[in-house]
């Protein structure tokens, strides 16, 4: 099989750690017999350097003329004092708008030989932590009208949250659906006691969830929701929420697994052209030091393979050998614990490498 695949690098240390997924995708590709055709697509940081735009429309057009994405990080502290159209994130934005990738899905899953690593009580980690968030990704306050309005120094900003049935509806049906292969439970997150948007999500997934009667849904408000996560992580299976509510409480979910430098994520519209990235962002810090965990970018890779390509196989390929490197008790200095061998960013790989 060939597939063409669009890399966007990113800033900071980042096209450090999509350097070293592109060699786990080689090798994937050298065992199984298929080819992947890369692309390079400038974006964010990069993108502002060479053509003054975090996301110019022909770059945009790379990532759509491609089977899928893989996504490093952007943005970075040489970018913070440009204004808001032109900073790199907004390339994120203008990327996920243009492709039509309304859902984000992110694994919140606890690896047993990290367990330590988790901010979480021992009582609390080993009950388990195994959900999905399942975020709302062009709609929302991210994606309504931003106003600042009056004179210098009495200004109002407004900032306008909008939702439709239909946008709803769609990335409810992703949330029932991704329950039903998994432990058949949909928590739908929301702030219905204040918010107009969140009481028509709240109408529209439940009458979404009469068709899923197999599928048992529950509402919980977000604040709620952000205490749970880390009093009772167990409980969930499938969260569903809107883009700002998806935003906050995924990178929370995350840090209880014990390192964020583990998490990948995928984003997907209406086909199978996907965005796959880690969650983390660029760690400027650590560029050029041979430092930074390149596995949740590795484990994107294999969310790729598994969604966009039907490589099933190749995905668990990946995704056990990073099981078996965490076994060996190899580790980047991100999530090193005691008895642990500390690895930099390419002999992680190398590691990895020795097991595809």
């Amino acid at each position: 099989m060939e597939k063409k695949v669009a890399v966007i690098r990113g800033d900071g240390s980042s096209p450090e750690f999509v350097r070293e997924t592109l060699r786990v995708l080689d090798a994937v590709a050298k065992k199984y017999g298929h080819v992947f055709h890369y692309t390079d697509v400038a974006m964010g940081g990069d993108a502002i350097d060479r053509f003054g735009d975090p996301l110019p429309e022909a770059e945009l057009q790379k990532c759509r003329e491609s089977d899928s994405v893989l996504l490093g990080s952007v943005g970075g502290p040489k970018w913070d004092s440009l204004p808001g159209e032109k900073r790199p994130e907004k390339g994120l934005l203008r990327l996920r708008a243009g492709m039509g990738l309304y859902s984000n899905c992110r694994p919140a899953k606890i690896w047993p030989q990290l367990a330590d690593a988790s901010p979480l009580k021992p009582s609390i980690v080993a009950k388990g932590i195994d959900f999905i968030i399942v975020r709302e990704l062009t709609g929302g306050v991210y994606f309504g009208d931003h106003i600042t309005e009056g004179e210098e120094g009495s200004e109002v900003a407004k900032d306008i949250m909008v939702y439709s049935r239909g946008e709803i509806e769609r990335i409810g049906r992703i949330a029932f659906e991704t329950a039903r292969k998994r432990r058949k439970k949909v928590t739908s997150v929301d702030k219905a006691n204040v918010l107009d948007t969140s009481r028509l999500w709240r109408k529209v997934i439940h009458e979404l969830a009469k068709e899923y009667p197999d599928v048992e849904c529950e509402d919980m408000l977000v604040d709620n929701c952000a205490m749970q996560i880390v009093k009772n992580p167990a409980q969930f299976d499938v969260i569903v929420t809107e883009n700002m509510f998806g935003d906050i409480l995924s990178d929370e979910a995350s840090i209880i697994t014990g390192s964020i430098g583990m998490i990948p994520s995928s984003s997907l519209g209406e086909t199978t052209v996907g965005v796959y990235e880690p969650i983390h962002g660029s760690a400027p810090d650590l560029a050029g030091k041979n430092a930074v965990n390149p596995v949740a970018c590795i484990l994107s890779a294999a969310m790729m393979l598994r969604y966009s390509f039907s490589m099933e196989k190749e995905a668990d390929c990946i995704e056990q050998a990073v099981n078996a490197v965490l076994d060996a008790g190899f580790r980047t200095a991100d999530n090193k614990s005691e008895g642990c061998t500390v690895l930099g960013t390419v002999e992680i790989t190398d590691e990895i490498l020795k097991h595809i």
